[in-house]
């Protein structure tokens, strides 16, 4: 099985995967980190890590349309068969997902439902919940709305900081994606042999 990572920003959750990846703690193959910002800091991680990246913008295809396209030529080229999105901060669209049907997972920072789309961390924390979560799930074309594969709660504390809970949040996402994208991996293997 041969897994690309989709991401847009810094790069942690990539880095705790491919490392996972490369001491054979996750099935498969990690063969492409795909970055839409070309000088995001997770560029840097996977040249440092060794894996293969590329990374062009929408603007640069003319068109979202184009852009996924072009996308998925990326993703045959490296044989590409199961997709983790990691900080992507794109909708991935009809053209990705009909290829890749229920072969796409996504990290979201929140208890899903709750909470679906940017600044989750931040409007649980201002909505003065007594907790939040993480959740892993397949994708569809709905936004945060697919099969749920894995949840944790994350407590919010009455002395927490958005920065607290923030790191709070992170520290539990690089905990529970390796195992959840273990499962979706062994399903998937399953599913094609």
């Amino acid at each position: 099985m041969k897994v690309a990572i989709l991401a847009s920003g810094n790069g942690t959750n990539f880095e705790e995967l491919a490392r996972h990846f490369q001491a054979g703690d996750l099935p498969g193959e990690l063969v492409l980190l795909f970055c839409n910002h070309p000088d995001a800091p997770v560029m840097a991680r996977a040249k440092r890590l060794g894996v293969p990246a590329v990374s062009f913008t929408v603007k640069s295809c003319g068109s979202k349309e184009e852009y996924e396209k072009k996308l998925l030529a990326v993703l045959k080229e490296y044989r590409v068969d199961f997709i983790a999105l990691a900080g992507y901060l794109r909708v991935v669209g009809p053209t990705i997902l009909t290829e890749y049907d229920h072969r796409i997972v996504n990290l979201h920072p929140a208890w899903l439902p709750e909470y679906p789309g940017l600044h989750s961390i931040e409007r649980a924390f201002n909505d003065h919940r007594p907790r939040t979560g993480v959740t892993v799930h397949y994708i569809d074309a709905a936004l945060d709305a697919g099969p749920i594969i894995a949840q944790c709660h994350v407590p919010i504390r009455k002395d927490d900081t958005l920065t607290s809970l923030e790191k709070r949040v992170h520290a539990t996402e690089h905990q529970l994606y390796p195992l959840a994208l273990r499962e979706a991996l062994l399903a998937a293997t399953e599913k094609e042999f």
